[in-house]
């Protein structure tokens, strides 16, 4: 029997520099041989730029939106919280898509590819005008729940109606990326994002301060740029799908949505949809409590978390690619190589979080200073910048042992130790310091730390336990 892997290149046959051009053009390789080290960076660095992209919506709107003050400021922030909740349905959803699609592709089976790339995408604008048309409807009374000030309800509810109401370009955006991924064109993902990010930093300015006939539109100005820059990735990628410009082309008898592959999507995206949903309604509910303190403080943490998530986007890359290893030497009979690429995976993000621990705890004020001028802005902003990354070093490893456990078919696990570290303390941990001990903001920023930081170490223990060795359910996981 012909081993089909070993057809494509291993990550040590070739000059790294050509292969690593390879792989951001789609290029596959045999991970299961070869050199871990360079299986790690190879896997890695379309996702690292994928998701750095990804991360430059936030960066440049809150740079542009802190230029209105403090209330715009705190009114993203709101807004951005809730909007996670959609993030970590699209993510879910996509991996799952990619999945998929990528099994799909591996058993030559376009028509296949092609009804489950187009039933997520259909379940994709289902999902996404569902939570859209009521949060077009109820801005003002969204933002009262998440305790804001009537100043900030009064600065923030149109934005926040463009960006909730057109949710569904977000999930549109992350699966038809997904369904790229899935048929081996990452190069053309990479693409959407860019498109989209270059729409997005041109409009953000002129929208917001206007320039000759275009009007100063303000904090709304901002979401309509954000909605009409990813509006047009995803535009590029229907011209891409639809036109079979990569490996995948939607359309003949087959592009049809069909409820078996709809079911087959929800369940396969459970697991990684409940991590994420763990996780962002905490963040939710951390902004909810940190919103009482007021504009500057939500202003301030806002400010710190745009920044963080920037700077932690390549860390998540890194990470990623664990799922990967796992999930593809598992199904190549040979744990001992899966653990080995999660460790080795773990200390590249180690040393990755560690660079970045020194340079914000050394110019935590220039970079701030870049978003902001008011001095208490700055002072809260300052100072989580500074909570969080006490913590980094821990969170590389609980970022690579997770990942592993998914790649490996084992989503329960990683869902309840999210669902310990942040429900059970991270919460309740922020409410108490920050209530009861009447730290303020600062108590949630330790809860922050002190969470993530318990979420590694139990994630570690687990790992380091074995069982997900055992686990023989890979294949639908891997393609993520």
């Amino acid at each position: 029997m012909t081993d089909p892997p070993q057809s494509l290149p291993t990550p040590e046959a070739g000059g790294f520099w050509r292969q690593l051009r390879a792989a951001l053009g789609g290029a596959e390789f045999d991970y299961t041989r070869g050199s871990l080290s360079r299986a790690v960076w190879l896997l890695a660095a379309p996702m690292v730029l994928e998701m750095v992209m990804e991360s430059t919506f936030a960066i440049v709107d809150v740079y542009f939106v802190a230029q209105l003050g403090e209330d715009a400021v705190a009114a993203v922030g709101l807004t951005e919280a809730m909007l996670t909740l959609v993030y970590a349905l699209g993510i879910g959803l996509a991996v799952a898509a990619t999945a998929l699609v990528a099994r799909r592709i591996g058993e030559k089976n376009p028509q296949g590819a092609v009804r489950a790339a187009t039933s997520a995408l259909a379940l994709g604008v289902v999902i996404g005008v569902v939570i859209g048309v009521p949060a077009a409807v109820f801005p003002h009374e969204l933002l009262e729940l998440m305790d804001a000030s009537p100043r900030v309800v009064e600065a923030g509810s149109g934005y926040t109606r463009w960006i909730l109401g057109c949710n569904v370009v977000v999930m549109l955006l992350h699966l038809g990326n997904g369904v790229l991924r899935g048929a081996g064109d990452a190069a053309l993902a990479m693409k959407t994002l860019a498109l989209a990010n270059g729409v997005n930093i041109v409009l953000d300015p002129l929208l917001i301060f206007g320039w000759g006939p275009i009007p100063a539109l303000g904090l709304e100005g901002a979401a309509i740029a954000t909605v009409i820059g990813r509006s047009l990735g995803v535009a590029f990628q229907c011209w891409a799908l639809r036109g079979g410009v990569g490996r995948l082309a939607l359309r003949g008898p087959a592009f049809r949505v069909e409820p078996t592959i709809v079911r087959e999507l929800l369940r396969l995206s459970a697991g990684t949809v409940g991590q994420f949903l763990i996780a962002t309604s905490s963040w939710v509910l951390l902004m909810r409590i940190v919103a009482p303190f007021g504009e500057a403080a939500l202003a301030g943490y806002t400010i710190a978390i745009r920044i963080v998530v920037f700077a932690f986007m390549p860390a998540w890359g890194l990470s990623n690619a664990a799922a990967t290893l796992v999930g593809q030497n598992l199904g190549a009979g040979q744990p001992d190589r899966a653990e080995r690429s999660v460790w080795l995976t773990g200390f590249y993000t180690m040393g990755f979080l560690a660079l970045v621990t020194v340079v914000f705890l050394a110019l935590a004020p220039q970079l701030v200073g870049i978003f902001t001028t008011d001095p208490e802005v700055a002072r809260i902003g300052v100072e989580a910048l500074r909570t969080l990354s006490y913590g980094y070093v821990f969170y590389a490893w609980g970022m690579a042992t997770v990942q592993g456990f998914n790649g490996a078919g084992d989503t329960r696990t990683p869902t309840w130790i999210h669902f310990v570290a942040f429900w059970l303390v991270e919460i309740p941990l922020a409410w108490l310091l920050a209530k009861h001990f009447e730290w303020g903001p600062s108590g949630v920023f330790w809860s922050v730390c002190l969470s993530e930081s318990l979420l590694a170490v139990i994630a570690v223990l687990m790992f380091r336990r074995g069982d997900w060795k055992r686990a023989r359910v890979a294949a639908d996981v891997a393609g993520h």
